[in-house]
């Protein structure tokens, strides 16, 4: 067994796969000390994101197609590789977890975990979670990806029916079961690609590069069967409408640090699929389901839209949100468009981080009131302006104001559409003026007005509270004025370590929305490649034409 590397970071790649398993089982073994758990699931997070970063500075935008790869026999006899390598895509969404994982631990540093659960195991499930999800975004052998996309559901699982709310059993079943019924019809697809290849070349491979070139050139009939067995297990992880319905309960029982790795980080393996997988594997099957995906995609806008505006729970609310967003990255995908592209997985990263910020702030509140329901709150702004800031400024990028890090996304995604897919275009902007309707609409009810609600109050005003007494006569019912704020429940602004948690979520909102280059500079190839291997024609000026080879 004679392991083949490529390129001098090869070892880089094998230790940000490596570093959070052991992470995780050096903290398990320390679970019954539970600081001495979060320090070293702390320190170990903060070494992984060292080295991402370390992967960011090797990589070469212009270089190979797949760089810091290495590769080993799994199983010879059936063509089986443990083989690891990132591109542009995969690497920005390493980055982004690699990110959002000390936050993560920040932000569940105080949490009180269910009776008989330790903070170790709490901790030692998201470093595996981790371990396993980059190893999704790097694995190059389609064989070991599938693999790793359905061992990824293991931690979650535990991490949702172990540690959730009160119908977490309910909730992490559900997302198991589709989650899971999605990647056995994909399995079904991946040894048909494997027997092509073995007809083809006379020894079967999963290799990925190798793939692309047999199944690419298959009969339509077979792509399309092909096709929509790796969309089926995408459509249901990304989620598109109708396979998202696992989506609202696992967001609405998951803890909420685990609430950002499920919509931040999880949900993208499968608009990752879509582009690694789906359109250079089978593009004419790709070109043949476009509209049918794009009208998903499109029911998905207006849905999630229309649904989060009418939500009463602030974790549901951002689920539907989420299935709104998923429904803009899937349109910028399937609108075959470079720019519409780029757009999508560069929404890939920023939904990750404004809707992660945003799920944190969302917390914060809960923690203090005690309560997930919108009702239970108004007025908060007066008890604690500055959660009420980060609060709106989460907000505002979720809804893709310009200067956040969201509006390039969403800008460059409907630009990039409109050439191909005016119709689809013009119908996914009703979600943008929805977006301003839902996230404005939440910041006020919870954020504004009189201070209200059973979470800040805890009780009806009491009598004796201030009233109008210029309008009406005897025996007219008094209107009550605002609140004596005196009244309310013990409720504190954010403490030393929630600033530092969301410290780095703001810079990047803030940063990526007036300087986006550094994550555009190392998709941009990426997506030009994708478009070549799928033999897409990119609607753009003359100057911008891919070169092909």
């Amino acid at each position: 067994m004679t392991p083949t590397v490529s390129g001098d970071g090869s070892w880089v790649m094998a230790v940000l796969l490596l570093l959070p398993l052991v992470g995780a089982g050096v903290v398990m073994a320390l679970r019954g000390n539970a600081k001495l758990a979060k320090q070293a699931a702390l320190a170990f997070s903060l070494g992984e994101l060292a080295m991402a970063a370390c992967a960011w500075g090797k990589f070469e935008a212009s270089g190979a197609r797949l760089q810091q790869s290495f590769s080993f026999d799994w199983i010879p006899s059936f063509g089986v590789h443990i083989s690891f390598g990132v591109d542009g895509i995969a690497l920005v969404m390493i980055a982004t977890i690699a990110v959002l994982t000390p936050i993560v631990i920040g932000a569940g540093w105080a949490d009180k975990l269910p009776e008989g659960r330790t903070a170790g195991g709490f901790f030692a499930l998201i470093l595996m979670e981790q371990a396993l999800t980059i190893g999704v975004f790097a694995a190059t052998d389609v064989f070991l990806f599938y693999v790793l996309f359905e061992l990824m559901l293991i931690p979650m699982y535990f991490l949702i029916g172990s540690y959730g709310g009160a119908r977490r059993q309910y909730a992490a079943v559900k997302f198991f079961l589709y989650s899971f019924l999605g990647g056995l019809i994909m399995l079904a697809s991946v040894i048909a690609c494997y027997v092509m290849a073995d007809d083809e070349l006379g020894q079967g491979t999963f290799d990925w590069q190798t793939l692309v070139g047999v199944v690419s050139d298959a009969p339509l009939s077979t792509q399309i069967w092909l096709f929509l067995g790796f969309f089926a297990a995408f459509a249901f992880k990304a989620p598109l409408v109708p396979f998202h319905t696992w989506l609202p309960d696992a967001t609405a029982e998951a803890p909420i640090v685990v609430a950002v790795l499920l919509v931040g980080v999880l949900d993208k393996v499968g608009t990752f699929g879509f582009l690694r997988y789906l359109l250079p594997m089978f593009p004419d099957a790709g070109k043949e389901l476009a509209p049918w995906v794009l009208v998903l995609a499109i029911a998905g806008i207006v849905y999630g839209s229309l649904l989060a505006t009418g939500q009463t729970d602030m974790k549901r609310f951002v689920a539907y949100v989420s299935i709104a967003h998923f429904g803009f990255i899937a349109l910028g995908i399937f609108a075959f468009s470079s720019q519409a592209m780029a757009g999508s997985v560069t929404y890939m990263v920023n939904h990750s981080i404004a809707t992660g910020m945003l799920i944190l702030v969302i917390g914060m509140v809960v923690s203090r009131g005690g309560s997930t329901r919108i009702a239970d709150y108004g007025g908060m702004s007066k008890l604690t302006p500055m959660l009420a800031g980060v609060f709106l400024i989460a907000g505002l990028s979720t809804l893709s104001l310009p200067g956040t890090n969201s509006f390039i996304s969403e800008f460059l995604v409907l630009i990039g559409s409109f050439p191909n897919r005016p119709v689809f275009t013009i119908i996914a902007t009703v979600g943008m003026v929805l977006a301003a309707i839902y996230v404005l609409w939440l910041y006020q009810r919870i954020m504004t007005g009189p201070l209200r609600g059973n979470a800040l109050i805890g009780q009806e005003p009491p009598i004796d509270a201030p009233v109008d007494a210029t309008t009406g006569g005897p025996g007219a019912v008094k209107v009550q004025l605002e609140p004596d704020v005196s009244a309310h429940k013990a409720i504190f602004d954010l403490n030393g370590r929630e600033k530092l948690v969301l410290a780095p979520l703001l810079l990047l909102i803030i940063g990526l929305g007036v300087y986006p280059k550094p994550i555009l500079d190392v998709v941009t190839p990426t997506v030009d490649a994708t478009m070549c291997e799928a033999a897409l024609v990119d609607p753009v000026p003359a100057e911008r034409q891919l070169q092909c080879q």
